[in-house]
């Protein structure tokens, strides 16, 4: 295993062209439709990283039948009509907030007994909305640790699965919670209805998820400001589904631009993707690059030159991207509503604020944000907090400040694992 990754600053603008790896957010939210539908559903331009073979593992230990070709981002799922084969499954998740979250739903469908948990992360991140929701449809849960709303969970299901009915759903923690009531609940025994408490975080993620069940053969009535849902008791149909590039890994790339003055140019991105994050490159525009849209690219290029006030809920997994990008800025950056990125992979906030003054950027941290003071970053290892985002958008420092050491930068492995060499490949950098 690496310890460390020193990052050589760039001597001249980046320019490239590059198509990062899929959406971890669709390949898992497809993997999941796809064992719930009916039929055998052929996947291609799946994600392979550990939160996806986390994914695939589980589903195979729930008895499904997963056949997936890393090499070629093939994957092929025998469909169970919302039925879950094992009747006994013991699930390891790490720490992916997707995988736990999605299947403790799924396992509510079958009838036996499961064990969701992951690593000592895992067991602090809430997922106690969740299961109180599932309990009201009908589903019985415990947490394994007493006063705890964290995991492990064990789901006792039953011949009935969830049953259905109306449930209360806060939204202010993760949209995934929503997410994963919404995939699971077309396989009760009746039609639900939910209806969303707090203000919801995250909503495109939410709408992604909605057109995904769409693809699959299953409409969700939802209001205007999302904040109620009527789902069918429906089936999904399998059919071939293709993967588009994950908006989110795109960011650091078009990131790179930014802090360098260069060009970046994505490919299997556009305006109507499916993933909000590709917003992001607003907030760059914003800051005064160009943005290209084409019917399948996005091209940043140019200096993120303005410091700007900004609220970056919809579009949080691309907050510490845009905090690195302010570092070299001509005046502050605050980024703010993004309260909910407390409770990822690890505090993103506390962490953001933390190495970046650690490397002599001053920053503020805020309950629902922080503010970056911009300024040169001196030598210093970047402690990543076992946070692929961490280390990959701290990585954008060193293209400009030298002596920047990425500690731990196999934790990309969790969504891009091959983010340095794209990173190289893109700037020049040696191995």
């Amino acid at each position: 295993m690496t310890e460390s990754r020193k990052i050589t600053p760039v001597t001249q603008p980046v320019q490239g062209v590059l198509r990062p790896p899929g959406s971890k957010s669709i390949t898992n939210r497809a993997l999941v439709l796809a064992a719930l539908a009916e039929g055998t559903t052929e996947l291609t331009g799946v994600l392979d990283s550990l939160d996806t073979r986390v994914m695939v593992e589980s589903l195979c230990r729930l008895g499904f039948s997963v056949s997936h070709k890393r090499t070629t981002g093939h994957c092929r799922i025998m469909g169970r009509a919302g039925q879950i084969p094992a009747s006994d499954a013991q699930l390891w998740l790490e720490n992916s907030g997707t995988s736990i979250r999605f299947l403790t739903s799924v396992c509510c469908l079958g009838s036996g007994n499961y064990r969701l948990d992951g690593v000592d992360r895992m067991r602090q991140r809430p997922i106690g909305d969740l299961v109180r929701a599932l309990c009201q449809l009908g589903a019985t849960i415990d947490f394994e640790m007493p006063q705890s709303d964290c995991p492990p969970v064990i789901v006792r299901g039953s011949s009935a699965g969830i049953t259905g009915g109306e449930a209360m759903i806060q939204g202010s923690i993760s949209s995934q919670f929503l997410t994963s009531l919404l995939m699971a609940l077309p396989s009760s025994m009746n039609n639900s209805q939910l209806r969303v408490t707090g203000t919801l975080v995250s909503v495109p993620y939410v709408a992604m998820t909605l057109r995904m069940m769409k693809s699959f053969g299953v409409c969700v009535e939802v209001s205007d400001d999302f904040s109620e849902f009527k789902i069918p008791n429906a089936r999904y149909m399998a059919r071939n589904y293709e993967v588009e590039p994950d908006a989110s890994a795109a960011s650091y790339l078009w990131g790179a631009a930014a802090v360098t003055g260069g060009q970046v140019k994505v490919n299997g991105l556009h305006r109507n993707s499916l993933q909000g994050d590709v917003e992001f490159v607003a907030a760059l525009q914003r800051m005064g690059c160009q943005v290209s849209w084409e019917t399948d690219s996005i091209t940043v290029s140019g200096f993120a030159r303005r410091g700007i006030e900004i609220d970056m809920n919809a579009v949080s997994d691309t907050a510490q991207t845009l905090a690195a990008v302010a570092v070299f800025a001509d005046s502050p950056t605050t980024i703010r509503n993004v309260e909910h990125m407390r409770h990822k992979e690890t505090d993103r906030i506390a962490a953001v604020v933390t190495e970046l003054r650690r490397v002599g950027i001053r920053a503020e941290e805020f309950q629902d944000g922080f503010k970056i003071h911009p300024g040169m970053p001196q030598p210093g290892s970047i402690r990543t907090y076992d946070d692929h985002r961490m280390a990959m958008s701290f990585s954008l420092l060193g293209l400009r400040a030298p002596g920047i050491e990425i500690l731990d930068p196999e934790c990309t492995t969790k969504t891009y694992p091959e983010f340095f060499k794209d990173l190289e490949s893109l700037c020049g950098m040696p191995e």
